[in-house]
């Protein structure tokens, strides 16, 4: 039997529910070459890895035809990896351009003198890449900064009133406008967008 990983869709994360779910460790996390690594040997095709990976990009075939059809359809599958490994709200960083230390909160909120949008998370939270949306496709346009803090403490969460993780807080000149909490899949980009402008150009009640 086999374990296929469409790495297309696959964000290569150590915290993968499918290497968590497996009994036998089949499907594991190699420390040396920093990716999901398959044992295929070991695998006793419970299924489990499959179940357990949010964005079914693990698959287990029970036979060669089964195989050969999987593989086919991972190798015609038209996404790039290029296009998942963004830096996405709701996602761990990809890269070090947003991410700033708890400590430089109050200079990146306050310190700014256009919109800022400060994106709390904890590694915890963090979804898969596939799951969440590109931070470039929430703004209309690119005057703006954008910051992702790791929380290390529960301060900062209190002091906002914030309960829940992720939270994208907007600040406009030093002045806090409001936030938007939790996680939010691609096809709720809508939804997200539009709490987004709600808050930066709030609605005048007559």
């Amino acid at each position: 039997m086999s374990i296929l990983i469409n790495r297309k869709i696959c964000d290569n994360a150590k915290e993968c529910g499918g290497i968590a779910a497996c009994p036998t460790k089949a499907i594991f996390w190699d420390d040396d070459k920093k990716t999901i690594t398959i044992d295929n040997e070991k695998c006793i095709s419970c299924g489990l890895c499959e179940e357990n990976c949010p964005v079914g990009a693990i698959h287990i075939a029970h036979d060669q035809s089964e195989y050969e059809k999987i593989k086919l359809e991972i190798d015609n599958d038209p996404r790039k990896i290029a296009d998942l490994f963004v830096d996405r709200y709701g996602a761990a960083p990809v890269g070090k351009a947003f991410l700033y230390d708890q400590s430089q909160f109050k200079t990146c909120a306050e310190e700014s003198n256009v919109l800022t949008f400060i994106e709390l998370f904890k590694n915890e939270t963090a979804e898969c890449l596939i799951n969440s949306i590109p931070i470039k496709e929430l703004f209309e346009n690119n005057n703006y900064n954008y910051h992702k803090i790791n929380i290390v403490d529960d301060a900062l969460l209190s002091e906002y009133k914030i309960s829940q993780l992720p939270c994208l807080m907007i600040f406009n000149k030093g002045k806090y406008l409001g936030c938007v909490e939790g996680h939010f899949t691609p096809d709720k980009k809508p939804e997200l967008i539009a709490k987004i402008k709600q808050i930066v150009n709030p609605p005048i009640n007559e």
